[in-house]
């Protein structure tokens, strides 16, 4: 088996690494002017922490919004926990960084989405073929590029 350079799990890596820095310096210091978050998660995540009613209400996925009023805000290295308000009932959620799905900040037009590949890594082969060799390829010199 050939060792590879898995690009796409360096990169959701990376991604919630993000999240997790914006999360921690909004903790610390709160949201700057206009900004906030909508942060859809996978509800059925084993770690993902809500009230029964919560679950039953999102059993697949849910979307939260982090702007006006978000309370005890503690971002650790899997996840965060947040309290939100529901009408009227806040509730304490516990939300791991494997479990989100997007992540929005509208006020600056910046997301992110994390695609799931898990039915598509169990229908890979632990060996894959190599691709067929393209017809009507040109080698190319860098000489050509050099000034």
């Amino acid at each position: 088996m050939t060792r590879s350079i898995d690009y796409g799990n360096l990169m959701h890596r990376a991604m919630r690494g993000l999240i997790q820095e914006v999360l921690a310096d909004v903790a610390e210091n709160g949201l700057p002017g206009a900004h906030h978050f909508f942060i859809t998660f996978d509800t059925t995540h084993p770690e993902a922490r809500l009230a029964g009613w919560l679950r039953e209400r999102y059993p697949s996925e849910m979307t939260v919004v982090m702007q006006h009023w978000y309370e005890g805000l503690e971002v650790g290295e899997d996840g965060f926990g947040v309290t939100l308000n529901f009408g009227d009932a806040p509730e304490r959620l516990f939300i791991p960084y494997d479990a989100i799905r997007t992540f929005v900040d509208p006020s600056v037009e910046f997301g992110l989405r994390f695609e799931t590949q898990e039915s598509d890594a169990q229908d890979e082969p632990d060996d894959p073929p190599e691709p067929e060799p393209q017809d009507g390829g040109e080698v190319v010199s860098l000489d050509k590029f050099r000034k």
